[in-house]
């Protein structure tokens, strides 16, 4: 099984200044707590939505009218 492994900016990118550098890494850093905040937001969402599984039916229902008026109106 493939491993990832963090491309070290540094090393990656050699012909940037730190200012360079630095805004890049953390540029990585904020998408990747954006992503845990996201991750960690769905999974509340997901434990309250399962406390009402009825409103999984709705939504659903909802959403599969929604995608038939836009494809007739397409």
């Amino acid at each position: 099984m493939p491993r990832h492994h963090a491309v070290n900016v540094v090393t990656a990118i050699p012909h940037l200044d730190a200012k360079a550098r630095r805004k890049l890494e953390d540029q990585r850093r904020m998408t990747f707590r954006r992503a845990i905040e996201r991750y960690n937001e769905e999974r509340r969402l997901d434990q309250d939505i399962h406390d009402f599984p009825e409103l999984i039916a709705v939504n659903y229902v909802r959403s599969l009218r929604a995608e038939a008026r836009r494809q007739a109106g397409a």
